[in-house]
């Protein structure tokens, strides 16, 4: 149970995996293989030089990796890499347009030819019948309704769409947008995009018409699939109005193909969507296709989808990924870091338009496993649907993001303790900080206080994580373990000097390439080169303050560009709400920065209480001084704010910039990315 005393103590090892479920990891097997002994010998070894090379240690794990996770290329690379700056780089003051070498435009497997859509699907349909009647994935909407799709089912149902995409002229590097209800036509749709060598434009299905729109304009999608609706807490949320809308601002659409799960292409239906001469019912055109496809053969280094930032520091980036890349580092996560074996159901809380839903879906699919996939909301009818599920499917890994989990607690233990969930072996978590109060009611309540807490952080730009804990590590709470394999990263000073070994808190980079890092941004590289390498000479500055602790546990801190500067001392946002939620009547809390006369920046404290707590004039004095007590003085917020929500990305980040622009009266900038626009008016009307 977490208590006062546990959290006390929360600078200490919880979690110390046993012996016999080390050894029968996957990562313990890799270690096997190569003679490597125990986790830091692992991480030197895939991730620093060998005598003296720069680079070999990283490039001999990405050559190793294809043969060693089975991945199947239809004609073999010539080489890991080229470093040799044969992409064209922007031009420069004089109007010159150069070649660049260095980290910002390296070529993986250059030479090699594959494709995600084989791996992920088209080779288990075809090895034998056992493969091809595995079940691909398990849907359930939140009406109960359950299906299971087999990877026979997949491969049919993905070659009927790339023949669609075929018949309307789509091929190798146009774009497909996809605003879909979370069913499992998605996956389908994906890997149709694959086949025919299409960038595939996830779009979160909360986005409003302006999101939507900023999205298919950039990208320049002439076909879109979308579907009429999805339910959320029993009623039809519709979609295809807010695409029609979005479409009319944006243009190029020439297609939108609608996929029917709410019923509305019955003529009795309840459900009216509007229509257009565009439009396509997907029973007419997809289902009617022939379901035999040959997948193209594309080089390495084809676009295979374009993902969007979720636009927490501005306008959003459209991320490119290629197939070599996006494939590679999804199949590492999951077999390493999620150690997914042929028996698992693996369930992460997503939806397509986030990075997680590709990534769940490639890094399962790529070793012939089962995915699980839920419709709707998480409390819905009561809040133990997830662990309802999680007993009544046995699944085996549950990913989910420490704001959900707080939200889940507050509603009780009671909640959970009715539920056998022995099934799992690993659960997962990543989006933002957590606190530690949510981390040890995860792992005791959820997880039994055995079952290791994978917390991975990374982002869109790499399609996976620069920060994984391997399962066989131990675990302090909130950690995120040190570098993931083949990640080379650090910790850097503002001079761009290395302080990882010192444990001082700083800004975490990578200094070298890795195959899923995007190969620049859709709209060039220049903006490319000025977000993510003009900090520091070639450094890649992810923007996150992070810290390795003394006993070698690594720790992020926030967002780097959201410190706030009080006193001309720096405390990122995430240390405050941290302190603040140490109080036993916060449920979560956000941090942010006003101009203030003495200390130049004050901190004015966001909350949300929890259930059963009042808010009142004691609390924010308590609240107050818990945080003094943590931080130091100056960092007592000078203001406690009540509010009922937070505005939050598709991903569950608190978009701090919001509030904060709120609370200063400033322009709140692009919002595009906002799953939750009416919070704004709670922050505008903060109690």
């Amino acid at each position: 149970m977490v208590t006062q005393e546990t959290l006390a103590d929360i600078d200490r090892v919880v979690h110390e995996p046993s012996r016999e479920f080390v050894e029968s990891t996957n990562v313990w097997q890799f270690m096997q293989e190569y003679g490597i002994d125990d986790y830091e010998a692992l991480i030197e070894r895939t991730t620093t030089d060998v005598d003296g090379v720069p680079a070999s240690g990283v490039d001999w794990f990405w050559d190793e990796l294809p043969d060693y996770l089975g991945i199947e290329w239809y004609e073999e690379y010539d080489e890991v890499r080229d470093d040799s700056g044969a992409r064209r780089a922007p031009e420069d003051a004089s109007g010159e347009t150069a070649s660049r070498g260095g980290p910002q435009f390296i070529d993986w497997y250059p030479g090699g030819e594959l494709n995600i859509a084989h791996n992920v699907v088209d080779r288990w349909a075809e090895v034998g019948e056992e493969a091809r009647n595995t079940v691909a994935t398990i849907w359930e909407g939140e009406d109960g309704e359950v299906r299971e799709i087999t990877f026979h089912e997949l491969h049919r149902q993905s070659n009927e769409v790339a023949n669609e995409l075929q018949a309307r002229g789509v091929g190798t590097g146009d774009t497909v947008g996809l605003y879909m209800p979370m069913v499992p036509e998605v996956v389908s749709i994906m890997y149709g995009c694959f086949k025919v060598g299409a960038v595939a434009v996830p779009i979160f299905s909360g986005f409003g018409v302006d999101a939507i729109a900023t999205r298919i304009e950039d990208a320049e999608c002439s076909v879109v699939f979308t579907g009429d609706g999805f339910l959320r807490r029993s009623d039809p949320i519709l979609l295809k109005a807010n695409l029609d809308e979005a479409i009319e601002q944006a243009g190029h659409v020439e297609t939108t193909i609608v996929y029917d799960r709410l019923g509305a292409s019955d003529a009795d239906s309840d459900v009216a969507i509007p229509w257009t001469g565009r439009d396509e019912w997907w029973a007419d055109t997809v289902a009617e296709r022939d379901d035999d496809y040959d997948t193209k053969s594309l080089d390495s280094s084809q676009e295979s989808m374009l993902l969007y930032s979720s636009g927490t520091t501005g306008k959003p980036k459209g991320i490119v990924h290629t197939h070599a890349g996006a494939l590679m580092q999804a199949a590492k996560e999951l077999y390493f870091g999620f150690d997914v074996k042929p028996s698992d159901r693996f369930f992460w809380v997503s939806d397509i338009g986030w990075m997680m839903g590709p990534w769940t879906l490639i890094g399962n699919h790529a070793f012939g496993g089962t995915i699980f996939m839920y419709e709707g909301a998480p409390d819905y009818p009561e809040p133990d649907r997830f662990w309802e599920m999680i007993d009544r499917h046995k699944l085996t890994q549950f990913g989910i993001s420490p704001t959900a989990i707080r939200a889940l607690r507050k509603k009780g233990d009671h909640w959970v303790e009715g539920h056998d969930l022995s099934s799992l072996r690993l659960l997962g978590s990543t989006g933002e900080p957590w606190d530690p109060e949510s981390w040890l009611w995860f792992y005791e309540h959820v997880g039994g206080g055995d079952t290791p807490i994978v917390n991975i952080s990374g982002g869109t730009e790499i399609m996976g994580c620069f920060l994984m804990p391997m399962p066989i590590q131990d675990l302090k709470p909130c950690t995120l373990g040190g570098p993931g394999l083949g990640m080379d990263i650090d910790v850097v000073d503002d001079a761009g000097e290395s302080i990882v070994d010192t444990h001082e808190r700083g800004f975490l980079v990578a200094r070298d390439s890795c195959p899923s890092m995007t190969k620049s941004l859709w709209g060039g590289d220049e903006r490319y080169l000025e977000e993510y390498w003009s900090t520091w000479e070639d450094l890649w500055d992810h923007g996150d303050w992070a810290q390795k602790d003394e006993d070698g546990f690594w720790f992020l801190h926030g967002r780097a560009d959201d410190a706030l500067n009080v006193a001309g001392r720096k405390v990122g946002p995430a240390e405050v709400e941290g302190a603040a939620m140490e109080h036993d009547a916060v449920n979560q809390a956000a941090a942010v920065g006003a101009p203030d006369d003495t200390t130049g920046t004050a901190v004015v404290l966001y909350v949300v209480v929890e259930e059963g707590f009042e808010e009142s004039d004691d609390l924010r004095e308590e609240v107050r001084e818990m945080v003094g007590e943590e931080l130091g003085k100056p960092f007592r917020p000078r203001e406690v704010l009540f509010v009922d929500q937070f505005p939050k990305t598709q991903s569950g980040k608190i978009i701090r910039r919001a509030v904060e622009a709120t609370y200063n009266d400033e322009d709140l900038g692009d919002m595009s990315s906002i799953e939750n626009p009416e919070a704004l008016d709670e922050i505008e009307q903060a109690r």
